[in-house]
This record gives C-alpha cells, sequence and structure tokens, in this order.
C-alpha cells in the first residue's frame, strides 16, 4: 500500500505548492496596488523601496512556479517584446546617461514596471485573479476619495502628517491634487463597467455603484481641469458604445443622464469649478502658460538630443539652460507625458513606447471580437470579461488624454496600476487564441530563470544600498541642522551613495556655513566645502548651484578671478534663472564692482516674480546703488568732475 501511496502525492503536493505560490503572487502584487497610492504615490525613494521589495517577493515565488512545474506554461503575446526591448534600451540608456544617481532611480523604477507586467500577465491571468485585483482597486480609491473629500470640506492640505501645499483641494493620499485624478480616472470607467455589465450579485453591484459615485466626487474635489475634461470625455465615449449595444441601452442611458446632470450641476451651481475654468492661476501653482513654457523646453531639449534623449530623468536636470524667463519654478517633469517621454528617452525609446501601444491595440481588437461573441454563444448580456475591457479601455484612454497636460505616468503608483491594467488586458489574448501559450522544459526554464534570478539579484542588491543611505540620511535629518555632527552623518550616506549629488551639495554647504561664521580652522573648513562642491559638480555636472557655492566659497577666500570664472559658467547653465543672476550680481558686489553688479540684480529682480522670495538680489542691489551713491557723492569725485569740465 505504501508503494501505492507515495506516487500519488508528489503531484498533488506540487499542485498544492503551486496554488499558494499564485496566492502569494496575487497577495504581494495586491500589496503593491494598495500600498502604492496610499504612501503618497510610492514618489519618494523610502516608499519605492517598499514597492521594489514586495517585487522582488514576487519574482521569487514565480521562479519557485517554474521549477515545481515539469513543463511551464508561459503567455507571450507579442507586446511582451516590446516591453523586453524597452527594458533593454532603458539598462543600455543608463549605462550611457550623464547623471548615474538620476539615471539609476528611473532605471529602476521601469524595471519594477517590466517585472510587474510580467507577474501579472503570467501569474495573475485567471478571471477570478482580474475580479479580486478589480474590487481591490474599487476599495482603495473609494477610501481615497473619502480622504480627498474630507479635505476639500475642511480646507486642509495635511496629506498624512505632510503639508501638500493645496489648500481648498481634495489630494487624498497624493501630494498633488492631479495626480489622484489621474489615478481615479483609470478607475471610474471599471467601475461604471462593472456595475452596467458584470456578472455581479445585485448588491455587489450597488455597492460598486456607491464607489464610483464616491470617485466621481474624489475627481470632483481634485479640481483638476484635465481630469474633468478627460474623465468626461472617456465616460461619455463608453455611454455612447454601451447605448448602441441593445442589451445595454437603457442602463447605459440612465447612467448618461444622470452623469450629465451632475456635470451640469457642478459646472454652473458650484463656486470652486467657476473658478477653477475662470482663473488664470492657482495660488502660484502650475497654469496652462506656465505649462506651454515647460513643453518648448521639453521640445528643444529633444531637438538637441534626438535620437536618445537627454537621459533617464534628466529633463529636470537639463531643463535650466532652456528655461524662458517667464518661468522660474522648478518643473520637475514637463507635464505632458509624452513630451517629457521624448525629451528623455529620444525618438529610439518613444518608438519602443509607440510600438507597444500598438500592439496592446491590436490585441484589444482581437479580444473585443472574441469576447463579444464568446458571450452571445452563451446567451448571457452580462459578462465581467467585456465589463474589464471596455471599462479598462476608456479608462486608460481617460488617462492618455489628462497625459497631454500632467504627468501622470511619473508617479509610480499611477503607473503602476496602468502597467497592471495593462498586462490584465494583454491576458486575454488567451479568449482568442491558444497560439500564444508556450509550454518548455529545461532550456527554457533556465532561460526564464537568469533573467527572474537577474532581476532578484538587482532589486535585492538595491534594497541594501539605498535602504543603508536612506538609514543614514534620516539619522542625519535628527542631528542639529547645519552643525558639523550633520555634515559627518551625511558623509556615512554618501560613501553608501558616492553619486548622490544632493548628499555632496548639502556637506559642502554645512562646511561653507562653518567657514562662513568664522569657526576654527575656518581655511580647512573652506578647502572641505570646495572638495564637496567638486564631488557635486563630477555627480551631476548640470546643477548651476554647485558653481555657485563653489565661487562663493572662492569670493570668502579672495580668490576673485578663480571664482568669475565659475560664476560665469553657472550663468551659462542657467542663463534665465533668477536665483543664478542675483548670485552673480552679489559677486560684483562683493568684489567691490558696483556698476558691474547692478545690471545682474536689476534682471534678477525683474525675473524672479512675486512668488519668489528674491532677498539677495534685494539686499545686493541695495548695497550697490548706496554705494554708487556715496562715490557720486565723495568730494574727490566731485572735484575731478569738474576739473574734466
Amino acid at each position: 500500500r505504501a508503494c501505492y501511496r507515495q506516487p500519488m502525492r508528489s503531484p498533488m503536493n506540487r499542485e498544492s505548492l503551486d496554488r499558494w505560490c499564485v496566492r502569494g503572487i496575487l497577495g504581494l502584487v495586491l500589496g503593491i496596488l494598495v500600498f502604492s497610492p496610499l504612501a503618497y504615490g510610492a514618489v519618494r525613494i523610502q516608499e519605492f523601496i517598499v514597492v521594489m521589495a514586495l517585487t522582488l517577493g514576487a519574482l521569487s515565488l514565480w521562479l519557485v512556479r517554474i521549477w515545481l512545474a515539469e513543463k511551464p506554461k508561459f503567455i507571450l503575446p507579442p507586446m511582451i517584446w516590446a516591453v523586453l526591448v524597452f527594458a533593454a534600451y532603458a539598462v543600455g540608456r543608463y549605462a550611457t546617461c550623464a547623471v548615474e544617481y538620476t539615471g539609476r532611480e528611473e532605471l529602476l523604477r521601469i524595471l519594477v514596471y517590466a517585472s510587474l507586467f510580467f507577474l501579472v500577465l503570467n501569474n495573475l491571468h485567471r478571471q477570478e485573479h482580474t475580479q479580486i485585483i478589480g474590487y481591490t482597486l474599487f476599495a482603495v480609491a473609494t477610501t481615497i476619495s473619502c480622504y480627498a473629500v474630507y479635505q476639500f470640506i475642511t480646507r486642509s492640505d495635511m496629506v498624512w502628517n505632510h503639508h501638500s501645499g493645496y489648500l481648498g483641494r481634495g489630494s487624498g493620499t497624493y501630494i498633488c491634487p492631479n495626480h489622484l485624478a489621474g489615478f481615479l480616472e483609470v478607475l471610474t470607467p471599471l467601475g461604471v463597467a462593472y456595475a452596467i455589465m458584470g456578472r455581479g450579485k445585485p448588491l455587489t453591484k450597488i455597492l460598486i455603484a456607491y464607489s464610483v459615485l464616491t470617485m466621481a466626487a474624489g475627481i470632483a474635489v481634485t479640481q483638476s481641469r484635465g481630469s474633468w475634461a478627460s474623465v468626461t470625455i472617456a465616460l461619455v465615449a463608453m455611454a455612447a458604445y454601451l447605448i448602441s449595444q441593445r442589451q445595454f441601452r437603457w442602463p447605459a442611458a440612465i447612467f448618461l443622464l444622470v452623469f450629465i446632470a451632475g456635470l451640469t450641476y457642478v459646472a454652473t451651481k458650484n463656486n470652486f469649478a467657476t473658478k477653477r475654468f475662470t482663473t488664470v492661476s492657482n495660488s502660484g501653482k502650475l497654469d496652462l502658460e506656465a505649462r506651454r513654457d515647460m513643453w518648448g523646453g521639453a521640445v528643444r531639449m529633444w531637438q538637441d538630443h534626438l535620437w536618445f534623449g537627454v537621459g533617464p530623468g534628466h529633463y529636470d536636470l537639463r531643463f535650466p539652460v532652456y528655461r524662458p524667463a517667464s518661468l522660474q519654478l522648478k518643473p520637475d517633469r514637463a507635464h505632458n507625458d509624452y513630451l517629457n517621454m521624448l525629451a528623455d528617452w529620444g525618438i529610439a525609446g518613444a518608438l519602443i513606447i509607440a510600438t507597444s501601444l500598438t500592439l496592446l491595440g491590436v490585441g484589444i481588437l482581437k479580444v473585443w471580437k472574441s469576447v463579444q461573441r464568446g458571450d452571445r454563444a452563451l446567451g448571457s448580456n452580462q459578462s465581467d470579461k467585456f465589463a474589464f475591457l471596455l471599462g479598462s479601455c476608456a479608462g486608460m484612454f481617460a488617462l492618455m488624454l489628462h497625459s497631454v497636460v500632467d504627468f501622470n505616468l511619473q508617479i509610480p503608483a499611477n503607473a503602476i496600476l496602468a502597467v497592471a491594467i495593462m498586462a490584465l488586458l494583454t491576458s486575454q489574448w488567451r479568449f482568442a487564441t491558444d497560439r500564444y501559450w508556450f509550454s518548455t522544459r529545461l532550456t527554457g526554464k533556465l532561460v526564464a530563470t537568469t533573467l527572474i534570478f537577474t532581476a532578484i539579484v538587482c532589486f535585492a542588491w538595491q534594497e541594501v544600498r539605498l535602504g543603508r543611505e536612506l538609514y543614514w540620511l534620516r539619522t542625519a535629518a535628527a542631528a542639529e541642522k547645519n552643525s558639523l555632527k550633520q555634515a559627518a552623518l551625511l558623509e556615512k550616506a554618501y560613501a553608501v551613495e558616492p553619486n548622490n549629488f544632493a548628499n555632496a551639495l548639502a556637506i559642502g554647504e554645512i562646511y561653507q556655513l562653518a567657514c562662513f561664521e568664522g569657526k576654527e580652522g575656518y581655511a580647512d573648513l573652506a578647502a572641505s566645502a570646495i572638495s564637496w562642491y567638486q564631488r557635486a559638480v563630477t555627480n551631476n555636472p548640470f546643477a548651476s548651484r554647485n558653481f555657485l557655492r563653489w565661487g562663493m566659497v572662492l569670493d570668502f577666500m579672495e580668490q576673485h578671478d578663480e571664482a568669475e570664472r565659475l560664476f560665469m559658467h553657472a550663468d551659462a547653465l542657467d542663463p534665465n534663472g533668477y536665483y543664478t543672476s542675483a548670485h552673480v550680481g552679489r559677486h560684483y558686489v562683493e568684489t567691490g564692482q558696483y556698476a558691474a553688479a547692478r545690471p545682474w540684480l536689476e534682471r534678477s529682480l525683474l525675473i524672479s516674480g512675486q512668488e519668489n522670495d528674491n532677498e539677495v538680489g534685494k539686499s545686493n542691489l541695495k548695497i550697490a546703488n548706496d554705494r554708487l551713491i556715496e562715490a557720486a557723492n565723495d568730494p574727490f569725485i566731485q572735484k575731478l568732475r569738474g576739473r574734466m569740465y
């Protein structure tokens, strides 16, 4: 009996373990989808390393699944090759980029997105997984929307324990309200589709309908004009299509009437909606004119680096040289995902991304016909498959429209949501054909293992490295501000990450401040400050601030000729920056060249605008004017002038 029982246990154990691995992958992916929007969009590195750790865990479980199966199956539709090519292109572009630390941060995001795409596609393609992911996202979006409504009603700008700076606008658990709107606009059409077309029970549909109403309220209180327009176009288009389908005509017509009535009320009866469309600017935030300035900079940047772009994540680093005088804000991104893509990745990267989206669209068209035909054959008007397909397409369409005026896809939480939905859409190719299913033995296992294990090692190493840097940065933040002890702690962080230019600059500024305060050994402090500014320049040669600070130390040490060379280089890097002009003028004041200082300082004040506290420009212009007036009233100068005339 024992001889007959033993062979029966092994396959059952493998199947059972495989199911637990799938559940583990599902749990980890859900953890990523829930955590990232709740943690400020996972924009900061301290939140993103959590996302990376969860991805690492899911990849490890997938590796176990591959070796549990005798002949593991993979779904490999054409789009996956475009994803692999772009990941390889990102690695190559990182290896050649000018600022390694910024390029590495962007590369890690790309690799996490690619990993999640393959994880969802090959492990979570069952209909029950799609439903679980969808319902979980509805719950998260509803919760965040309630928080946004609370912020709007109470006029609070608190996001957890941080100030967002957006009084009177709901941002939920994001810092920027526009990015919350980008998250919600993807899920709102999906909720509508499930409520109208899904196979759920009446109670489930009622709960989804309430979720949709809450998400709509969340979008409304974000006061994001781009989201209002994009989600309106997407919902109207989806409703128009459903009205053309006889089985969904009346529910879709009722939804459209309710939506139009609600939209009309919000547009005509609420002051906040009227203000958002009638005011030119929003308390110093970016208006359309400022966006056009950033778009123009992105276009010129791309034209100068046509094929391969300026480098991954480099738009903000390279923007100052393209800055118009009318825009003194730090843009971070181009506020247009398509122009940002061209500026960072060039034509080569844009073509790969365009190819992947084209292949996704081709797959959707194939699946569209197959899903509709299959549901009619079953004689059912309700379909979770088609509800997900239609709702996801409408949500992604809204996100793509909104991306014309914002940078939602540069926010990890929103990019992860988009990647997960694209993977689920791609997995539906199996409803149209079986030709993209591949079973493999040892060779395929080894290839898949090599790719997955490489990603695991990469993420694990970066987890350790970034985690150690973060520990020292937090320790330094708790020390006395601008103290030499804080500098020592920052030096330990820099030892972990010797390419982080921000840490090198911060250390140099602490030594510079100690030098200017006349502390003992000020000459050594000045030398230390200069050495750290030199490292910052090596790490990031495009930051004018590195050269400005370096020049200030040389002025203090009365090495004015060398300082002037640095100030002129800083001006070449940021020719229209008020801050740079103010410090060039300050340099001339320090050297007693008051007439030369005035044009720089006056220009700095002219372009700084009211939103910038240009104290350097104001105080030094006053000094220059006072000194020139004193010189003009000097008796010797007046006597000399009289002899000349």
